[in-house]
């Protein structure tokens, strides 16, 4: 980041509290895996604020506003925006803190208490966000977050070619997707975008939300970066969410548990691939580190989930003959 771009934010984050710039100071707080960066900002009585830095250019910014005030309004945890500045890519946010959910995986019974806390928060905004003006997670988009896996992870890192069975791979998990009820998700409910404060969970990082299938937030949770549970364990946790959704009116009672488990199943393999490909893209294209060593973790879920969709028998046999092989070869080689 530029002298001048991060002079211009400390200047405005001032102006935005009636302060100089010699008011106040500002320590870098975390980046991400897209161009925005975040830092803390302290004012003279010792508060503290969070300014997200964005640059327009890279970044649009006003998906984030518009949701986290839609969210907020209809009673959902979430930072509240105290000033925004589009055409430079500036926002002043609330401070929610340095906990992450994943800092408080301690133990198995804390780790199985928040996730059944971060089930109850997906039921939540489920139930008070209306999906209705986010962009549809449709046919296409599902599409295009697949294809990452064979261009990214399969051509571009591995110059793997993919099986013959991809295409029809393809097709059924996105038939899967769209088969279950539409409603708003945020697109990356993991641990990570899930802060813990005053002993609530608050939801970060949305501004990707799009209306689309009841269990994807479940499998970004469920299967997202910090934990693999067991088959028994993940039943357990699809079964609470499945009959809190049954109960509420988000499921149809003539959806049965074993149908929507191989929904989460197939939801959780669309997910697995589509990281695989996300994660070589960061290595690739945006020379991003730290990515590469978090691939096995993904290709185990992959796997766990390929074992419960019989109709994938033989591209689960691929991916434990050819591609698992081949990512850890490689993985020898780079890092």
């Amino acid at each position: 980041m530029s002298s001048y771009r991060i002079n211009a934010l400390t200047v405005w984050a001032a102006q935005q509290n009636g302060l100089s710039q010699a008011d106040i100071s500002l320590s870098s707080a975390v980046g991400d895996a897209s161009f925005r960066r975040y830092f803390r900002l302290t004012l003279p009585d010792g508060t503290t604020q969070v300014v997200m830095d964005a640059p327009p250019e890279q970044e649009d910014s006003q998906p984030f506003v518009n949701i986290a005030k839609r969210w907020r309004s209809a009673g959902l945890p979430v930072p509240k925006v105290h000033a925004t500045n589009l055409t430079d890519g500036f926002l002043l946010l609330e401070d929610l803190g340095n906990t992450p959910l994943q800092n408080l995986f301690n133990d198995d019974a804390t780790t199985q208490a928040y996730h059944a806390q971060a089930l109850a928060l997906i039921a939540e905004l489920q139930n008070r966000a209306d999906p209705d003006s986010l962009p549809a997670y449709n046919t296409a988009l599902l599409g295009r977050e697949l294809d990452l896996f064979p261009e990214w992870c399969l051509s571009a890192w591995l110059t793997l070619p993919p099986p013959d069975s991809w295409h029809t791979v393809r097709e059924q998990l996105i038939q899967h997707a769209l088969a279950q009820p539409v409603v708003t998700v945020h697109r990356d409910f993991d641990a990570m975008n899930l802060m813990v404060h005053e002993q609530r969970l608050f939801m970060i990082d949305f501004q990707d939300a799009v209306a689309g299938p009841l269990s994807y937030d479940l499998i970004s949770l469920l299967r997202g970066r910090y934990c693999r549970f067991s088959s028994e364990q993940f039943a357990d946790f699809v079964d609470t969410f499945y009959r809190q959704a049954r109960s509420d009116g988000r499921l149809s009672s003539s959806v049965d548990f074993a149908t929507f488990l191989t929904q989460c199943h197939a939801m959780a393999a669309q997910r697995s691939l589509k990281v695989l490909g996300i994660f070589c893209r960061l290595t690739l294209r945006d020379q991003k580190s730290g990515y590469l060593e978090r691939l096995p973790h993904f290709l185990d879920h992959l796997e766990d989930s390929l074992s419960h969709l019989t109709e994938q028998a033989e591209f689960a046999e691929w991916v434990n003959r050819s591609l698992r092989p081949a990512i850890m070869q490689r993985l020898a080689e780079v890092l």
